[in-house]
């Protein structure tokens, strides 16, 4: 059973900065895709950002485009989200995943317990 952790939620100001983590099991050896959603309340699951095995794709949903930046560190199985310029519309319950990565993200079937942001205007 895949376990993942995220952390680095808080409340910050419009324009303010958080990182977001998100660490999987240590029995997991070979990476995966990984990605990050979010649910803000009364709306849907929304995609946010996605990044392929070894880094060398990432995704993005159009919104978050040159103010988020997905990466991650194999070598300690976890994933960040690193989030700038926020806006009161990025808060949400944020969610990380284990996928598939081609053409786009394809989100998988392993979750982490969701970490809250809020972003106060």
């Amino acid at each position: 059973q895949v376990q993942l952790v995220e952390s680095g939620g808080g409340v910050v100001q419009a324009g303010g900065s958080l990182r977001l983590s998100c660490s999987a099991s240590d029995h997991i050896r070979l990476p995966y895709a990984m990605g990050w959603f979010r649910q803000a309340p009364g709306k849907d699951l929304e995609f946010v950002a996605g990044i392929s095995q070894y880094a060398e794709r990432t995704y993005y949903e159009d919104s978050v485009k040159n103010r988020f930046t997905i990466s991650r560190d194999n070598g300690k199985n976890t994933v960040y989200l690193q989030m700038n310029s926020l806006k009161p519309e990025d808060t949400a319950i944020y969610y990380c995943n284990m996928g598939t990565a081609g053409s786009t993200y394809f989100k998988g079937e392993s979750w982490g317990q969701g970490t809250q942001v809020t972003v106060s205007s």
